[in-house]
């Protein structure tokens, strides 16, 4: 169960302000809420399944180094913490083909997403926390965030239009980076 609950903290803590929001919510003005989020949904599911196949992989080969890994972990959420602060924009080409998405509506949206999620954050951060938790969990917690946290940017787009607080938002996702990349570094470093 905490490997859920984490996992979704972290990955709808990790999604607020990335680009694939800036998707949804342009998926939605196009096709309906329902096919944007199963849409999104199964192309998570999918990239989420293969990124904690990954890091299971890793947490179980280095089992006699979970203290390294740990820290290895915490440097990485900093890192995260700093992509954050970078930014994720959606140029307007992505914007673009977003709009002029051809064939249906949940494939459309479901290619995107799937494509828009390799390498991403997200995927790299579903990785990170399968090597400290149970795959299980961390799958179903990774792929429940990040659909909350697309399927909140939707509402909130609709509602608000585009003025989102967008800086309130990427310093406050950089700032629990951060807190969860320390508290990693300190796990690490205590059980050596």
């Amino acid at each position: 169960m905490s490997a859920f609950l984490i996992s979704t903290a972290v990955i709808f803590i990790a999604e607020l302000g990335d680009k694939s929001q800036l998707m949804a919510m342009t998926f939605a003005a196009r096709y309906r809420v329902r096919d944007v989020l199963i849409g999104i949904t199964v192309a998570t599911a999918v990239v989420h399944l293969a990124s904690v196949g990954i890091g299971y992989a890793i947490g179980d080969a280095f089992a006699d180094y979970q203290s390294w890994i740990g820290i290895v972990a915490g440097v990485a959420f900093l890192g995260f913490a700093a992509w954050t602060l970078r930014g994720d924009e959606l140029t307007e080409e992505e914007a673009k083909k977003a709009r002029s998405a051809s064939g249906a509506a949940i494939l459309a949206v479901g290619l995107a997403f799937f494509l828009a999620e390799l390498g991403d954050k997200t995927m790299l951060a579903t990785i990170t926390l399968a090597t400290q938790h149970g795959w299980l969990g961390t799958w179903i917690g990774s792929t429940v965030g990040m659909v909350a946290a697309d399927a909140l940017a939707i509402i909130v787009g609709a509602l608000l239009g585009r003025k989102l607080p967008e800086k309130v938002i990427k310093y406050g996702a950089a700032a629990l980076f951060a807190i969860f990349g320390v508290l990693l570094l300190v796990e690490g470093a205590i059980s050596l």
